[in-house]
């Protein structure tokens, strides 16, 4: 008896062990548009989607957009380089959004007194599997800042202003 609950144990570890390696991780140093670090966010992929961990500072304080957007550029000062959202399905703009949302929506970030916001997001919509929801595209993919909140809901991009912080996305 006891050898079969040592041969389950070991099985069980095993299993365990195989999920573990399955799980595909990233991540983005964000930059503001001087080039300056203030920020990283990490993206770890596993059965309920992509969870994104944002940690940064020197951000206004109140709500930001926050978005993936479709091109691994961020020149500053405006990042226009990183494209557009991510919107492979040509859905239109906002969580709110019968007809969306764009992959690359995400909820507003909620920045503290001080500048700084450490935060949780999960996403179903993108993932570091290939595929046109891919957070590994040709061109890469760039987690983007806001200087306002998104509306969540106006096409194309939600009345959340310019750029104020970037960061290329990369695979871990």
């Amino acid at each position: 008896m006891n050898h079969i609950a040592l041969i389950a144990s070991g099985l069980l570890l095993w299993v365990g062990v195989a999920s573990a390696e399955n799980v595909s991780k990233g991540e983005a140093d964000l930059q503001n548009g001087q080039g300056e670090k203030i920020g990283t966010a990490t993206f770890t992929e596993g059965s309920d989607g992509v969870k994104i961990a944002i940690e940064a500072s020197k951000l206004a304080p109140g709500q930001h957009g926050v978005h993936i957007h479709a091109a691994g550029k961020c020149e500053g000062p405006d990042f226009k380089t990183a494209g557009g959202h991510l919107n492979p399905e040509g859905k239109k703009h906002g969580l709110q959004s019968s007809e969306g949302p764009h992959a690359g929506d995400l909820p507003n970030l909620t920045v503290g007194p001080d500048g700084t916001v450490k935060t949780e997001v999960t996403t179903k919509r993108v993932t570091f599997n290939e595929g046109k929801n891919s957070l590994l595209q040709t061109e890469g993919t760039a987690l983007v800042i806001h200087v306002a909140p998104d509306d969540e809901k106006s096409d194309p991009i939600g009345n959340a202003g310019p750029r104020v912080a970037c960061g290329m996305i990369k695979k871990k």
